[in-house]
């Protein structure tokens, strides 16, 4: 079977998409930090008839990374990375000349140090598998200019650039960062509170990564509402 990682499993878009591809027999190693709901959410995918290897801890710790990849290896294979795992920076989101220096380390310590520390440690079992993948969960703030949202759009718009070079380094592996849009997720509330409006469920947008899984188009960046929509 093949063998994913994801990591900020327990909950939100993590968890909606380890639930899809445990649907589908895929073996998981999952990470967060909250140990309780990590475990609850794993019992829950296990449910499928998949295995399911749970390791709380933070992304940020190399010794955790390793053993992430250890769990997978133990497993079969790594076959897919997902760095899902985010920080903001700040709780609520504030302006530029308010952001905190430690949060903004905090932001790219989370969402681009320990993204490319995971997969360095995991390059090797992924050039070892036919269909080696890693997808950067992006953000429309990596790209647009939104106040507020500095500090995380900049890791964001780091993270971007890393999947692009490694993507052009790697050309036996797959490498996409995907903006999944906006989605009803604890990130998102704890960024903007204020903002009780309508969102679209994280499960609603699962489609699109599966349909990168399915059609492994050229190492890039891409848009989960225009996969959706083109389907």
């Amino acid at each position: 079977m093949p063998v994913a990682i994801i990591t900020g499993a327990s909950k939100g878009l993590g968890r909606a998409l380890g639930a899809a591809l445990a649907r589908r027999g895929w073996d998981l190693v999952l990470d967060a930090r909250t140990a309780p709901v990590l475990a609850e959410t794993a019992a829950a995918l296990a449910g499928y008839g998949t295995r399911v290897e749970a390791l709380p801890g933070d992304v940020t710790d190399a010794a955790h990374r390793a053993d992430l990849v250890a769990a997978a290896r133990k497993l079969g294979g790594l076959d897919l990375l997902v760095h899902n795992a985010s920080a903001l920076g700040a709780e609520p989101l504030v302006r530029l000349e308010e952001l905190a220096l430690a949060g903004l380390r905090r932001a790219l310590e989370v969402n681009v140090v320990a993204a490319l520390g995971l997969a360095q440690e995991a390059l090797p079992l992924l050039r070892a598998s036919d269909t080696g993948t890693v997808i950067a969960v992006s953000s429309d703030a990596a790209a647009e200019a939104y106040e507020t949202w500095g500090g995380y759009g900049a890791s964001k718009a780091a993270l971007d650039h890393l999947a692009a070079v490694l993507g052009a380094e790697e050309p036996g592996l797959r490498v996409w960062a995907v903006d999944p849009g906006d989605m009803a997720t604890d990130l998102y509330a704890a960024a903007v509170p204020d903002d009780v409006g309508p969102r679209p469920a994280p499960e609603s947008v699962v489609p699109a990564f599966l349909r990168l899984l399915d059609e492994r188009p050229a190492s890039g960046r891409y848009g989960a509402p225009s996969l959706l929509e083109a389907r």
